[in-house]
């Protein structure tokens, strides 16, 4: 029961701090929509931003995280101290001189691009603002580093806290110097230089923390370079494998970018002539603000069992204890059936209130509301599949088999660009943002088969039990969002807006809670009660 107790109380702290990230979050994106409304700034800009915030995923809190976390353990357990601290100063210094090697490489890229070839206005914006925002890569991923050192030391509070510190220092800079200017591109540059101040922050947060602990900076780190050698190695095979999900959304993106109708252009593609274009303007920024909100339940839930979880099964796999590590990957994947299927649900059902209150302000109207509520609902459909495929991955990456993960990546986003390419033509931008939810679907259900041939059947009874209370109780949740729905008005105020939106949202969140307390899903109450969870049922390993 500790294990269990332990892990309850790190996701919620995570979870807590996550929650206030979002919400900070929410009101940025808020901000940017009511300011530049849904078009080609938008559209240049989140796309421009998605990059770097690629990276930090691939890179920061993907592969280097993944390969570094274990060795960090392994290197406190089978020595000491002292041979860990060697090892996070090499790995801080490779990863920053490679880092700075590739940004470099990158600004080039960038100046050749537009110095050989001939850019529209609105991809000359898209390639400026990338090269002011590409140095953001350097920052957060070594911010990253520091990060699991923390989450190897069992510290989960001021990791979550660096998002929160780019949110607010975003926030904080719309709120002030943003009026200076009145000029949208201008804006855009000082929104630019705004995430790079960020990151400074973000650095320095865990960084000072880590020194604090006694894990700083060490001039014998020379000693541990084969070590980051190995590491390196092991990264590659991660890169693709962890991040499937965000390389299938910057796809997604760059489709919605490079095919939506120009405004005030011509309805046909130039290159494929007698071709209208597939997609309307707004479309990359539709999907922007849709997987903003997807992402609310997942890092608020999925990234924090994650990153709780994955120490936790590292720990055991080096200690060759596969009955506890099958004990705590199943309790992980019934958490996230309890938590992930409603939240699916929810998505689905709200999504127009949703896009209404959150972002139809300013330029922001109704037609832009109409598309971003396509978006959430059909990414919010994969939003348990999201959750499950990252716990599963990280069950991969304990046991150290980085290559199962990567080809049924390969494979999800190979399909994704023909789903993509497929589904614009019917859908519209929707059918990106339903390519996406359907892979994921598909790798979740496949990772989850492949995992029991690597450390075992998992305990499958026990999983369908939790499923079929969850659909019951989310089927309560759903017939009630939907009968207060059918009950409210439709009004342009904000009030009523808020209204449409959270009594639905509150009604159906008690129906799910008191349906679970009925039939016994002891699962949905683990994030919301300190100390044990009430079913022997739901204990991992001890």
């Amino acid at each position: 029961m500790a294990a269990n107790a332990s892990v309850s109380r790190n996701v919620r702290i995570v979870s807590l701090a996550t929650l206030l990230s979002r919400v900070l979050g929410l009101l940025r994106d808020q901000g940017l929509a009511a300011y530049f409304g849904n078009g080609p700034l938008l559209d240049a800009f989140t796309v421009a931003f998605r990059l770097p915030n690629l990276a930090r995923m691939l890179l920061g809190e993907g592969a280097l995280t993944t390969a570094f976390l274990p060795a960090f353990v392994e290197a406190r357990t089978k020595h000491d101290d002292a041979a860990a601290r060697r090892l996070s100063s090499a790995v801080f210094l490779v990863t920053a001189v490679l880092l700075c090697g590739g940004v470099i490489a990158g600004e080039v890229i960038l100046w050749g691009i537009g110095h050989w070839i001939t850019l529209s206005p609105d991809g000359l914006l898209l390639r400026n603002l990338t090269a002011v925002m590409l140095p953001y890569v350097i920052l957060i991923c070594l911010a990253a580093q520091q990060c699991a050192i923390l989450n190897a030391l069992g510290q989960f509070v001021w990791p979550a806290l660096v998002p929160v510190v780019l949110n607010a220092i975003w926030l904080f800079g719309m709120l002030t110097y943003i009026h200076w200017w009145t000029d949208p591109v201008a804006q855009l540059y000082l929104m630019c230089v705004t995430v790079l101040a960020a990151g400074v922050f973000q650095l320095a947060l865990p960084l000072l923390t880590v020194r604090r602990l006694g894990f700083g900076w060490t001039p014998e780190w020379r000693q541990s370079l084969p070590q980051v050698r190995l590491l390196l190695w092991q990264m590659l095979p991660v890169i693709v494998g962890l991040s499937i999900t965000q390389l299938n959304t910057l796809l997604d993106s760059l489709v919605a970018w490079g095919l939506a109708r120009p405004e005030a252009g011509p309805e046909f593609i130039p290159w494929l002539e007698g071709v209208r274009y597939p997609l309307a303007p707004g479309t990359a920024s539709a999907l922007y603000f849709g997987q903003r909100l997807y992402q609310f339940p997942l890092g608020v839930f999925g990234v924090a069992l994650g990153t709780v979880l994955f120490p936790l099964l590292t720990s055991h796999a080096q200690q060759l204890n596969w009955e506890s590590l099958r004990r705590d990957l199943a309790f992980g994947i019934r958490l996230v059936l309890a938590i992930g299927i409603p939240a699916s649900v929810g998505l689905m059902q709200l999504s127009q209130p949703l896009a209404e209150s959150f972002f139809q302000y300013g330029r922001f109207d109704a037609e832009d509301t109409r598309q971003t509520a396509g978006m959430i609902a059909s990414y919010g459909a994969g939003v348990w599949a999201y959750c499950g495929l990252l716990i599963l991955q990280r069950g991969f990456y304990a046991v150290g088999d980085r290559m199962t993960p990567l080809r049924v990546g390969l494979a999800g986003m190979c399909l994704n660009i023909g789903l993509n390419l497929t589904l614009i033509w019917p859908f519209g931008g929707m059918g990106l943002a339903l390519s996406t939810s359907l892979v994921a679907i598909l790798q979740c259900v496949t990772t989850a088969w492949l995992m029991q041939a690597r450390v075992g059947r998992l305990d499958w009874p026990e999983i369908s039990h939790t499923l079929w209370k969850t659909l019951v109780a989310t089927a309560v949740m759903a017939v009630t969002c939907w009968a207060i729905t059918s009950l409210l008005p439709m009004s342009p105020v904000q009030l009523g807006r808020v209204g449409r939106l959270g009594l639905p949202l509150a009604f159906g969140v008690s129906g799910y809670f008191l349906a679970a307390r009925l039939i016994g899903l002891d699962e949905a109450w683990v994030l919301l009660r300190r100390g044990h969870p009430p079913a022997v049922a739901l204990t991992p390993s001890e």
